[in-house]
C-alpha cells in the first residue's frame, strides 16, 4: 500500500528551515513542497494547480496560526474541494481543519466579526492617541532600582535571524552585564536571550481574522498594553526599554502610569520607508502619529546613526534627548577561535578561499553587486568560492546573476542567528556591499554584519557609506569601495585573495577596533550614562 500524499504550501518565513522539519511534522506522507515562487497567480490558478496534482492532502505551512494576518484567505482556499482532505498546520504542529462547510459556518462569522471590530480597534486607537498628542511629556522619577522591562510589541519579534534578533539579545546582555534586572515582556521569546536569567512573559497574537492587514497590529498593540500593565501592576519596574513598533505606543502608557522613564529604541520611521520602499498604509495617520505619540513622549531616543539623529533633530526633538548608539557585537560570540569547518564541509568549501556574505538581501545590502563582482573574481581566480548566507528580495536575482558561475557559488538560505558565527568563520574574506538608498536620501543604517564582521577578525571589504565609511577606516581595519562599483569590490577582493599579509593585518585591527569601540555593553553604557547625565537614572 502506497503511502499517502501531501502537497505542502510552505507559507513560512524560512522555507529551508522548514524543509527539515516536514518529516516530524508529517511522518508517513509522500511530500510534495511547493514554495512562495511556485504559488503566483490568481486564487483559481493555484487552486487549478493545486487540484492537478492529484494528492491526498493539500498542507498549508505557516509559522504560527495565531499570527497570520491574512488567515481567510487560506481559509477561503482550503474550502475548494482540491484534495480529499485539507488543513492549516503550523511550526509547533497544531492544525486547522478546513472544508466548504467549516469556512461558511466557522471561518466566515469569525472574519465578519473581525471586519466589525476593526471600527472598534480603530476608534480606540484614534482616541488614545488623540489624547497622548495632547499632553506634554510626563516627569518620571529617577531610576534607583535596577529593573528594567524591554517591550518587543511586534508581531514580527520572532524571525529567528537578522539585525533586529542581535540587536535585541545585545542589549539585553548589555544590561544584564551593567547589573540590571532585566525581564521581558514580548510577542514571542526572542532568539539568543538567555530566558534562564532573562524572564520572559510572552503576551501572544489572537488569530487574526480581517480584510485588512494593517488592522490587526494595532488590535495586538491594544491587548499588549493591557497585559502589559496587568503584568507589570504588581512589580513596578524602574525603567522600560521599548524598541520602537510603528503600531505601540504601550510603553508610552506605560511609562506614564508607572511614573518612570521610557528609553525608545528608534531605528527608522516605517511609515518613510514604507512611502519610499513599499506602498504606502491604508490608515497613514495612524502611524504618523503612532511615531509622533513615542517620539515626544520618550524620554530618550536611542538611534543607531548621526543620519537619524540629524532627521529627528529637524523634526524638533530637543538634542538632550537623542543619542546615537551605533549597533555592535558579542565579543565572546563573534571570535576568530570559532570554528567553521563543519560548516564548510556541509557546503564542500575544503580548500577554497572562501568569500561571504551574511544578510537578508534587502534592497540596501548590495547583494547584486557582490554576485556581479563574483563573476568577475571567479575568472581571475576560479579556485576561489563565494557563500551568501541568508534570504530575502534579491537572493534569486543573484542566482540569476552568477548564471553559469554557479557552481562557485552557495547559497545557504536563512540561518538561525546562532549558527551565524559558525558560518562567518567558514569565510576567509568578509564582503558588506551595501549601497546608497535608490530615491537618494541618505544611507541612515548601522548595519549590525559590519560589526559582527570585525569581531570574526577576518579581513573586510565594504562600501564607503556613511557610518560604515566613519567606522572602519581604508587600508586600516578594512578596504573601502564606491558603493555599487562592482569592478572596485572585485579588485579590492582579488588584492586581499593575492596578500594573506595584508589580510591578517586587516582583520587583526578591525577585531581590536570592535572589542575598543564597538560592544553591547559599550552600547547600553552609553544608554545609561545618559540617562544618569540628565538625571533619570542614579544606579551604583
Amino acid at each position: 500500500m502506497s503511502s499517502p500524499s501531501a502537497a505542502v504550501l510552505l507559507l513560512v518565513r524560512d522555507p529551508d528551515a522548514a524543509l527539515r522539519e516536514l518529516p516530524r511534522l508529517l511522518p508517513g506522507r509522500a511530500l510534495r513542497p511547493l514554495r512562495r515562487d511556485e504559488l503566483r497567480g490568481s486564487p483559481l490558478r493555484l487552486m487549478r494547480r493545486l487540484g492537478a496534482l492529484g494528492v491526498d492532502e493539500i498542507v498549508m505551512l505557516t509559522d504560527d496560526l495565531d499570527a497570520h494576518e491574512r488567515l481567510w484567505r487560506l481559509q477561503a482556499l482550503g474550502a475548494m474541494p482540491m484534495a480529499r482532505r485539507r488543513y492549516l498546520l503550523d511550526l509547533r504542529g497544531r492544525r486547522l481543519v478546513l472544508s466548504a462547510a467549516l469556512f461558511l459556518f466557522r471561518d466566515l462569522p469569525a472574519l465578519l466579526a473581525g471586519i466589525c471590530g476593526s471600527g472598534l480597534v480603530l476608534l480606540r486607537t484614534r482616541r488614545s492617541l488623540d489624547r497622548l498628542l495632547g499632553l506634554v511629556r510626563h516627569r518620571p522619577l529617577p531610576a534607583t532600582g535596577k529593573r528594567v522591562v524591554f517591550l518587543r510589541s511586534d508581531l514580527w519579534a520572532g524571525v529567528p535571524a537578522g539585525g533586529s534578533v542581535a540587536h535585541t539579545a545585545g542589549v539585553a546582555d548589555g544590561f544584564v552585564r551593567r547589573g540590571a534586572e532585566l525581564s521581558f515582556i514580548a510577542t514571542s521569546t526572542p532568539p539568543l536571550v538567555d530566558t534562564a536569567r532573562t524572564p520572559v512573559r510572552l503576551v501572544p497574537p489572537s488569530r487574526l481574522y480581517n480584510l485588512f492587514h494593517e488592522i490587526p497590529y494595532f488590535a495586538h498593540n491594544l491587548r499588549f498594553e493591557r497585559a502589559a500593565r496587568a503584568a507589570l501592576d504588581g512589580s513596578r519596574p524602574d525603567l522600560i526599554y521599548q524598541r520602537f513598533d510603528p503600531s505601540s505606543h504601550a510603553g508610552v502608557l506605560l511609562a506614564r502610569r508607572f511614573g518612570v522613564p521610557l528609553v525608545l529604541e528608534f531605528n527608522g520611521s516605517e511609515v518613510w520607508i514604507a512611502d519610499h520602499w513599499d506602498r504606502p498604509f491604508r490608515w497613514r495617520r495612524l502611524f504618523v502619529d503612532t511615531e509622533r505619540v513615542n517620539l515626544a513622549h520618550a524620554d530618550l531616543v536611542v538611534v543607531v546613526s548621526d543620519v537619524l539623529k540629524d532627521e529627528l533633530l529637524a523634526r524638533g526633538l530637543e538634542p538632550e534627548r537623542v543619542l546615537v548608539a551605533p549597533n555592535g557585537v558579542d565579543p565572546d560570540r563573534y571570535r576568530p577561535e570559532v570554528d567553521g569547518t563543519a560548516v564548510r564541509r556541509s557546503h564542500g568549501l575544503e580548500g577554497r578561499t572562501v568569500i561571504g556574505f551574511v544578510g537578508t538581501f534587502g534592497m540596501w545590502h548590495g547583494a547584486p553587486v557582490l554576485a556581479r563582482a563574483a563573476r568577475r573574481v571567479l575568472a581571475q581566480r576560479p579556485a576561489t568560492r563565494f557563500l551568501f548566507v541568508g534570504d530575502g528580495r534579491d537572493r534569486a536575482e543573484c542566482e540569476s546573476i552568477l548564471g553559469g558561475e554557479r557552481e562557485g557559488a552557495v547559497f545557504t538560505g536563512l540561518v538561525p542567528q546562532g549558527q551565524g558565527p559558525a558560518h562567518l568563520a567558514a569565510m576567509d574574506i568578509l564582503a558588506a556591499p551595501h549601497v546608497a538608498n535608490p530615491d537618494g536620501t541618505r544611507f541612515f543604517g548601522s548595519p549590525t554584519k559590519l560589526f559582527e564582521y570585525m569581531a570574526m577578525g577576518r579581513p573586510i571589504v565594504a562600501s564607503r557609506l556613511e557610518q560604515i565609511g566613519q567606522v572602519l577606516d581604508d587600508g586600516r581595519t578594512a578596504l573601502l569601495v564606491p558603493p555599487g562599483d562592482e569592478g572596485a569590490l572585485a579588485g579590492a577582493l582579488v588584492r586581499l585573495i593575492d596578500d594573506a599579509a595584508l589580510s591578517a593585518r586587516l582583520g587583526a585591527a578591525a577585531r581590536a577596533r570592535a572589542l575598543e569601540r564597538h560592544t553591547w555593553e559599550a552600547n547600553v553604557r552609553a544608554v545609561t550614562g545618559r540617562l544618569a547625565e540628565r538625571g533619570l537614572l542614579r544606579w551604583s
